[in-house]
């Protein structure tokens, strides 16, 4: 069973889902797996998969997990920990098939509950990938050495560092064991990690606001030019200035810099930079700011796209004395082990909206990383006045 901790998850799915329960209790979604690298998934990997999310039915919330959430997450009420603690996985919203070696999921049901299966599914995916494909990656000594090297740059350049690699992690041992090292540059460097139980064993801070569906779920609900507002707003009606971080690139940065009026740049602690050329996304932030007539010294950008430490040097080199800065990393460090790691993603894909499935769309600043079908693309650019 590679899932054995009911938070062995990412800190945002549940403060999303806490806002779904709050707002759209009623509201049903999709979401579906998309292999963006192309892999083919060895013969057997659905029905394996298939008997990791029937585990799954069994997890539950311990008292341990409760008092943690409870001390360290003092922005969700208790009503919602008593309610995961009610919480149970039901594995029939989970769709699995495979052709060949081309895999299909799709998860359905009311969001408040699909919600919690995204990075959990993504981790067991790579996870069950690299054991039935023989993958023969570094021992262990050399994975936590490599994770080592990289946090000794990092506390040389006086950097906050947090850990974002649950969902295309080697394994749930080998992110286990790159947070252990990791936590020794606490409390200075690394200052906690997005995976809820790994933040609870080691003591540290679960870190995480919400991701792109939440964007991306009110343009199909209520239009995409109310969009970036509506979410904003309903997240700060939600949290009340906790959890101040608000995700940038749901439909381009510039779509979001111009509904990020002064109320929000002041309400928001900072902004997170997830696509496109991040020195770019720096300037655009920094004269935004600048615009409104706020320090950007007083904000924050947490970077969080595909790094490694020759990236981060460049954008600290960039950056310094211009905004505040920190930095979210992924798979370079939970899963840089000498075999090439999934590019894959579960996204929400559809939303019920007045008895009929509606197309949600992402317009990331990286092309690539578009969302939604041409069609509904091509419609919500016309929409926001994107060429």
């Amino acid at each position: 069973m590679i899932i054995q901790h009911f938070t062995d998850n990412d800190l945002y799915k549940f403060t999303m889902q806490y806002g779904v329960v709050s707002l759209f209790p009623s509201d049903v979604v999709r979401y579906r797996f998309t292999n963006r690298g192309g892999d083919q998934f060895p013969e057997g990997f659905a029905q394996a998969l298939r008997q990791e999310v029937d585990s799954m039915a069994n997890l539950k919330l311990t008292k341990e997990e409760h008092k943690f959430l409870q001390e360290k997450c003092y922005y969700l009420p208790q009503a919602y920990l008593d309610f995961i603690a009610g919480y149970r996985f039901d594995p029939n919203e989970v769709k699995i098939s495979q052709e060949g070696g081309k895999l299909e999921v799709m998860i359905e049901g009311l969001w408040y509950r699909t919600i919690l299966w995204e990075v959990p599914l993504m981790a067991i995916i790579s996870e069950l990938f690299f054991k039935m494909t023989g993958a023969k990656p570094y021992d262990k000594a050399k994975r936590t050495q490599i994770a080592d090297d990289k946090m000794k740059i990092y506390s040389g350049l006086g950097l906050k560092i947090a850990d974002f690699g649950t969902r295309r992690r080697y394994s749930f041992e080998n992110q286990d064991d790159i947070v252990a090292t990791l936590n020794q540059y606490a409390p200075n460097t690394f200052v906690g990690t997005s995976n809820v139980y790994l933040a609870m064993k080691y003591n540290t801070t679960p870190i995480g606001t919400h991701a792109h569906e939440w964007f991306m779920f009110h343009a199909a609900k209520f239009g995409y030019k109310i969009a970036n507002k509506l979410a904003l707003e309903n997240w700060v009606n939600v949290y009340r200035g906790d959890l101040g971080i608000a995700l940038s690139d749901t439909f381009t940065t510039e779509v979001f810099f111009r509904d990020f009026d002064t109320l929000y740049a002041k309400l928001f602690d900072g902004v997170r930079h997830d696509s496109g050329s991040p020195l770019e996304f720096a300037d655009k932030t920094i004269e935004h700011y600048k615009k409104l007539r706020i320090n950007p010294l007083s904000k924050t950008i947490v970077f969080s796209d595909a790094l490694n430490p020759d990236m981060v040097k460049q954008i600290v080199d960039y950056c310094k004395g211009r905004i505040g800065m920190s930095f979210g990393i992924g798979t370079n460090f939970t899963n840089d082990v000498g075999v090439k790691p999934l590019n894959m993603v579960i996204k929400i894909d559809t939303v019920m909206v007045n008895n009929q499935w509606t197309k949600v769309v992402k317009l990331s600043d990286n092309p690539i990383k578009h969302t939604g079908g041409a069609e509904a693309v091509e419609l919500a650019k016309k929409s926001l006045g994107i060429d």
